[in-house]
């Protein structure tokens, strides 16, 4: 009986040690093969954010031997229309780092994931967090134009743009301007439609309203600045203005803040940062466009390079890594916990850009929003130049808008 006792209890412990085993083996994570994406952005050198995510690739890689990551940099634009082109022949990238308005068009065509399934999105900034399905992780906020000066020039920031033109009248002769900003572009025209009480779209958020007086009155006040007060440069796009900004030959330059880090490293405490004036006519702030940057995923990753995308996304929006952008890039946050860490708190430059981030408006990201900046840049280039009314190009404008959006249906 004894024998019988022993042999069975042999067995149960050879089976208990089989069942042990087993469940180890079961239980023992799948070692991943070799994994290889590509991460487009439209970061520049320039700005120092293209090397920031360069370095945060390798970071990754070092810590995950089986997986590669091609960062490649393409302007706005381009990165826009080639990653709509690759999708459509099956050869776009997996990830995007850009910005927010290219949100409407990729998912009015399909091209991206939304991701709420994979991510807890209540961790992110709730304003730059879209309600609803959510089709991108935010990586920064802001995105917002800002007025900034030079403090060996200038002794205080001004509230209102008749204080803005009296101070720049000052610091205009010669070679050197008063005020310099980008006047292509209709994204530097937005933060004033916004001060004359103007919007882009009616309360339905896709109709265009860009033949009003407001708009008129925006672009009056644009024009006015260049040939009346003449505090401007007869011409200046963005590399223009930033380098007379840099060569100390500008008081007063109008942009972004992806740009802090640049002026704080030639400006040092000498640079100044104010929220874009109040419209002295109207009584209200400017209201520049909000948003950020943010991790976009192509809808052709599945499996395990979906896998390995998600960790990457979670990994470069961590808290050390959110902590190391705001030191290096020198942005507001993403991620809530550290927005309201003493990173920011603490810091002169992120206290006032954040105080001109509460000014602004969330910028709209519906396909539409792509026919209103076709229809406004030709048309602001055209009163800048002295070629047109504000009349006549904000009527041009309303009628390019509805024909862009017709072509779009």
């Amino acid at each position: 009986m004894k024998r019988i006792l022993s042999v069975l209890t042999g067995v149960f412990i050879l089976l208990l040690i089989s069942s042990v085993l087993f469940v180890s083996c079961e239980k023992k994570p799948k070692e991943a093969g070799p994994v290889t994406f590509a991460l487009w952005t439209q970061e520049s050198e320039s700005e120092g954010g293209f090397q920031y995510i360069e370095a945060l690739a390798e970071s990754y890689m070092a810590a995950h031997a089986n997986v590669t990551i091609d960062v490649l940099q393409k302007g706005t634009e381009d990165l826009r229309e080639d990653f709509q082109t690759a999708s459509l022949a099956g050869d776009s990238p997996e990830l995007l780092w850009t910005v927010s308005d290219h949100a409407g068009p990729f998912t009015t065509a399909d091209l991206i994931l939304p991701v709420d399934d994979y991510f807890d999105m209540s961790k992110y900034v709730e304003s730059v967090v879209a309600n609803g399905k959510t089709w991108a992780v935010p990586i920064t906020a802001g995105n917002h134009l800002m007025l900034l000066y030079n403090k060996d020039l200038v002794s205080k920031a001004p509230v209102t743009t008749d204080e803005l033109i009296a101070m720049a009248k000052e610091h205009t002769s010669g070679d050197m301007y008063g005020l310099v900003y980008n006047q292509t572009e209709p994204f530097w025209l937005a933060p004033w439609l916004g001060g004359f009480g103007g919007k882009v779209f009616a309360a339905d958020g896709v109709t265009p309203t860009l033949d009003t007086a407001a708009m008129v009155g925006t672009l009056q006040f644009l024009h006015d600045l260049k040939f009346v007060h003449k505090i401007m440069p007869n011409e200046a796009d963005y590399g223009m203005a930033d380098t007379l900004f840099k060569e100390g030959k500008a008081a007063f330059l109008i942009n972004g803040d992806w740009s802090l880090t640049d002026y704080k490293g030639v400006l040092g405490d000498k640079l100044g940062i104010t929220a874009i004036p109040k419209v002295s006519s109207t009584g209200k702030w400017s209201a520049p466009y909000t948003s950020g940057k943010y991790f976009m995923i192509s809808n052709s990753v599945e499996g395990e390079k979906l896998d390995v995308v998600v960790d990457f996304i979670k990994f470069a929006t961590n808290t050390e890594n959110q902590v190391e952008l705001v030191e290096k890039l020198v942005r507001l946050p993403g991620l809530t916990s550290v927005l309201n860490d003493p990173i920011v708190t603490g810091d002169p430059v992120f206290k006032d850009s954040g105080a001109a981030l509460a000014k602004g408006t969330p910028m709209p990201t519906v396909l539409e929003m792509r026919a209103n900046w076709d229809a406004m840049k030709p048309e602001l280039i055209a009163v800048m130049s002295g070629t047109k009314t504000p009349e006549e190009a904000a009527k041009a404008m309303q009628a390019a808008a509805e024909a862009g959006i017709a072509a779009m249906k």
